[in-house]
């Protein structure tokens, strides 16, 4: 929440001191309905039975995650995990990840991220787990999949992708719930210099957000944004 309070208290500042011409009047306009939509994204993501976050989501939607790599885009369909495409439809929905850090990248494995850059936020939704699905289809090269420790019904926001084949992730109950359909050359460049090292780390991640990665991983790539698209 401290990230969003900064953006929000910044654009209320330029509000203040926007001048009183009509670019300026125009410019403040702008300040102040982007600060508003800032404070209704800190509202949703600050509570966990928004009813934002509990919708259902579509029985195929698109969402496009947009990297300083370029973008990829991700096809959901709802009947391979229907809780898990519910999830990650509200997450992308409502701005949770934008901003967010793609903090394991292991090539020849998967990119995984989800840990809120907000330590307030990530610890809001960390604790909010959703049940399992069965497992509908393989985890193949490109699938996307929630990731989850090993005891049941725990995933709740962090996700990964695919770079090979991983069919023995299907007996561990990983149920994919869509697959790169655009862009995954954009997801196998995102920087893996780090490979595992971050994931160690999930605690330090925790509390101190994106702060911490900024500091001891400086080169992770990172979310400009997600949306749905169709």
């Amino acid at each position: 929440m401290k990230i969003l309070k900064r953006l929000t208290t910044t654009l209320l500042a330029g509000v203040v001191i926007a001048g009183c011409g009509n670019g300026d009047s125009a410019n403040a306009a702008d300040a102040a309905a982007t600060a508003a939509e800032a404070k209704k994204v800190t509202d949703v993501l600050m509570n966990k039975d928004s009813p934002e976050m509990k919708k259902q989501g579509p029985d195929k939607y698109k969402a496009r995650f947009e990297t300083a790599k370029g973008a990829f885009v991700i096809e959901v369909e709802r009947k391979l995990s229907p809780r898990g495409a519910d999830r990650f439809y509200n997450l992308v929905n409502n701005g949770y990840y934008d901003g967010v850090k793609f903090f394991r990248v292991v090539h020849g494995f998967v990119v995984q991220w989800g840990m809120h850059g907000d330590p307030e936020i990530n610890a809001i939704w960390s604790e909010s787990n959703i049940m399992d699905d069965p497992v509908a289809t393989t985890n193949a090269k490109g699938t996307i999949t929630f990731a989850k420790p090993s005891q049941p019904n725990a995933r709740s926001t962090q996700v990964f992708i695919n770079y090979k084949d991983n069919a023995f992730l299907d007996k561990m109950g990983f149920p994919p719930f869509g697959h790169v359909s655009e862009g995954m050359e954009v997801v196998e460049a995102l920087n893996g210099e780090y490979k595992d090292g971050p994931t160690g780390k999930q605690g330090e991640i925790a509390e101190g957000g994106n702060a911490y990665l900024n500091e001891t991983f400086p080169n992770l790539d990172t979310i400009l944004s997600a949306k749905i698209v169709d």
